[in-house]
């Protein structure tokens, strides 16, 4: 077909890549972005802390406040240009309480730790309290204790909301930033 051209009017293209180049020299997205990412990482420390609390296996208020935008112990990175969103603890018992471990190191059968008990014995509210130097105490046989996996429950929880999460934001970014061309 010599002779026949085609015209297309590419000026929504245009004013499309127009508001796209706006949207990011302003910042504005990269802003929106953050935000995002801040908001994703404090919804899962909440998670984890809810995990800790259902767990309720030990005194866990130091290893659930080190799962805080702002904890003591805590690790609280976001990074909007690589995408990178990294939370977790240092808090040395952490991988401890979640992965489980063995009461007594490698080769020792049992153990003292001093301390006392804040309820009778058989109560099962009761916790006991370390105390160094303290004439009470308990005896620790070697055993493993089974950890309660917490911080695994909350990575499975947001496995499963994010993608929901990620679909209503890049919605509303659309609407917010192009809705014009939609």
């Amino acid at each position: 077909m010599a002779g026949k051209y085609v015209n297309i009017d590419t000026e929504e293209l245009r004013r499309f890549a127009e508001r796209m180049a706006r949207a990011g020299r302003g910042g504005e997205f990269k802003k929106e972005l953050t935000q995002f990412l801040d908001a994703m990482a404090v919804d899962f420390l909440a998670n984890v802390q809810d995990a800790i609390i259902r767990a309720g296996s030990v005194d866990t208020r130091l290893l659930a406040n080190s799962f805080q935008k702002s904890g003591e112990g805590n690790v609280f990175i976001v990074q909007e240009g690589g995408l990178q969103l990294e939370v977790g603890s240092n808090v040395k018992y952490a991988s401890f309480v979640n992965d489980g471990h063995w009461l007594n190191p490698k080769g020792v059968n049992t153990r003292w730790v001093p301390g006392h008990w804040t309820g009778p014995p058989g109560d099962k509210n009761a916790r006991f309290i370390y105390e160094p130097g303290a004439k009470t105490g308990m005896l620790l046989k070697q055993d493993w204790i089974e950890g309660s996996h917490y911080f695994d429950d909350a990575i499975r929880l947001m496995e499963r909301i994010a993608p929901m999460y990620m679909e209503e934001k890049i919605q509303e970014w659309l609407d917010k930033f192009f809705s014009e061309f939609l």
